[in-house]
């Protein structure tokens, strides 16, 4: 499905015209019925001859009300730019044509409204101007369609050309996309709750779907969805719709707040982009400070010119635009930006990278990155987001492409074939090169962990992690590519190299020898000798010693020859006391207590008072 939005000069006859086609006013606010002005968006539908349902966005046309009419532009797919007959082109008309330009929004019908108050010769004067203005824009080619809302003329044609408009318009969107709602609305209903509506645009939504509003990050689950004020089951790409919302009170959401499949996006305060300056605009210099409007957000702005110290009106350059409150955004979405003071659309553009580094300017290699991010082929353009050798999950390197995941997938795969990049798990991607760099490091952090630390059976996975930088979403591949490539060995929560047993120095082994001759000697007695906790430790996961309290050990032997006496003194007395522990073995009660608590640990043993009874 599609959306339409209007766009022209104010009291041009849009709102007039939505109601004409279709029996809805879209001017929804008592003070815009009052006024007999459009003051915010407004919003209708449209079933035309061939049975297709339109979305429609009516847009307010005064020059104080622009950042509403930005609010609705961002997600249509075709405009109505109506002016009217008796008064041409006027201010209004040439920002809302430059607005719709900058947008690439480059289908349309230009209808020339208010005929009923002209006469033949000045419509004929009009339509020349208008074809003038449109001459170097997208709409150049756009059909004009002479109409008075008051008589009836040209309405008919108008909905025929329409129809016909559809057939022409491409398809943006993905029956398995991602999901992205730029919210113009959010209020609540009695007795349903939150609700928001927007243009959905990426991928579809589904009733019982769990969401997530940026920037805030805040989770809800979709109770009910409505388009043109019928409930449906799924939301469809390219329609208005309005979202009920559980979880989530209406007052914490807000236009500009963006509603997608949880982690599917992140907001950004620094985005890399191309922008082309309005011809008539004033040159824009580096560093000034602007307003960016994208969706339906807006955020103030400081532009760093990358390649230029200023770009005069009607020229193109590369631009790091630094936000002061994070957006939501992914490549290949256009934006506007404007003077915030005297108020004045300025330029538009694309974004090529929501999440760069941050750029020093006039540097070769970062121009030439930016280049080939527009106009390399698809494999150069998927080798320039992974550059910088970092790793990065899959998902992140198709968008930073601006590719379709289908399409990304077919050029991955031989570059994934023939070494270029490696796969780390289903999820992460990393270059040859890379990932060569993330393997050394690793392995010299090992190495160097074992050196310091010979008898520990590896370093905690999380230490690993953060020290080598990688994020918790990325880290199983990183381990599942290690693990494959028999770099390592690891349990559940440590990580070695794979030839890495632990093993004692000779001075180590020396003073464990020693430990274990005194408990040889006397077995019930802890040696004068400490090897130190990490060393008998090592020598209780080798079974050298068993540890039965903080400070007291045991030989193996030892250990044996007493539980089999416990268990044969339970079988034919029915229990057995720390007492007659202590005087048959002759050891101190500390010891008797701390056995026997360490066969309870077991479940060898349980205590009922003060003895001891087999715990099966």
């Amino acid at each position: 499905m599609f959306t339409i939005g209007t766009a022209g000069h104010v009291d041009h006859g849009k709102s007039t015209l939505i109601k004409a086609l279709t029996g809805i006013d879209p001017d929804r606010l008592r003070e815009e019925q009052k006024r007999a002005m459009t003051i915010d968006l407004g919003f209708a539908w449209l079933t035309l001859p061939s049975g297709r349902e339109v979305s429609l966005i009516d847009v307010p046309g005064h020059e104080r009300f622009i950042k509403n009419m930005l609010a609705g532009v961002g997600g249509i797919d075709a405009v109505l730019l109506v002016i009217a007959a008796d008064e041409s082109v006027m201010p209004q008309t040439r920002e809302h044509l430059a607005i719709i330009d900058l947008l690439a929004i480059h289908h349309g019908i230009v209808v020339l409204s208010k005929v009923d108050l002209v006469d033949a010769d000045w419509l004929a004067l009009v339509r020349d101007e208008v074809r003038e203005v449109l001459a170097e824009t997208g709409l150049a080619a756009a059909p004009i369609i002479p109409v008075s809302v008051r008589t009836g003329v040209g309405l008919s044609e108008l909905i025929q050309t329409l129809d016909r408009l559809l057939d022409t318009l491409p398809i943006r969107h993905q029956p398995t996309g991602v999901p992205r709602l730029a919210i113009d609305r959010s209020f609540a209903i009695a007795g349903f709750g939150t609700v928001v509506t927007g243009t959905l645009r990426g991928g579809p939504l589904f009733v019982g779907q769990e969401v997530e509003i940026l920037p805030q990050g805040i989770r809800a689950r979709i109770r009910g969805l409505q388009s043109h004020q019928r409930p449906i089951d799924q939301g469809r790409p390219g329609t208005r719709i309005a979202v009920n919302l559980a979880g989530v009170h209406h007052r914490d959401l807000k236009r500009g707040n963006e509603l997608t499949l949880p982690g599917a996006l992140r907001p950004t305060t620094l985005l890399d982009a191309r922008v082309q300056i309005v011809r008539e605009a004033a040159p824009v210099c580096h560093n000034t400070t602007l307003d960016l409007f994208i969706g339906s957000s807006e955020a103030a702005a400081r532009i760093t010119l990358l390649d230029a110290d200023e770009l005069a009106g009607g020229t193109e350059g590369w631009v790091q635009i630094r936000l002061a409150t994070p957006v939501v955004a992914s490549v290949g979405d256009r934006f506007i930006l404007r003077l915030p003071s005297p108020s004045q659309t300025v330029a538009g553009g694309v974004v090529i990278d929501p999440h760069p580094p941050r750029h020093r300017r006039f540097r070769a290699d970062v121009i030439t990155a930016l280049n080939l991010r527009t106009q390399g082929s698809p494999s150069e353009r998927i080798l320039q987001a992974l550059a910088d050798g970092q790793p990065r999950l899959r998902a992140d390197v198709i968008a930073a492409t601006g590719m379709t995941g289908s399409e990304a997938e077919s050029i991955l795969a031989p570059l994934l074939a023939d070494g270029n990049l490696v796969a780390l798990g289903q999820d992460g991607l990393t270059t040859k090169t890379g990932w060569d760099r993330l393997r050394a490091t690793l392995r010299d952090l090992l190495t160097s962990y074992h050196q310091r630390f010979p008898l520990r059976r590896g370093m905690s996975k999380e230490e690993v992690r953060q020290r080598l930088q990688v994020s918790s979403r990325l880290w199983p591949g990183v381990l599942q590519a290690a693990l494959t490539e028999g770099l390592i060995g690891a349990d559940e929560t440590t990580i070695r190299l794979a030839d890495f047993t632990p093993r004692p120095t000779a001075e180590q082994q020396r003073l464990l020898d020693q430990f274990l001759n005194a408990l040889k000697r006397l077995p019930y007695t802890t040696p004068a000798v400490d090897p130190g906790d990490e060393l008998l430790a090592w020598a209780c996961d080798q079974g050298v010693l068993v540890k039965i309290a903080p400070d007291l050990y045991l030989l193996p032997a030892t250990y044996s020859m007493m539980e089999t006496w416990v268990r044969a003194t339970i079988e034919t007395q029915g229990s057995v006391t720390v007492a007659q522990l202590r005087d048959h073995f002759g050891c101190s009660r500390r010891y008797a207590v701390s056995f026997l608590e360490h066969l309870d640990e077991r479940r060898i043993t349980r205590r009922v008072g003060d003895v001891r009874v087999l715990a099966r």
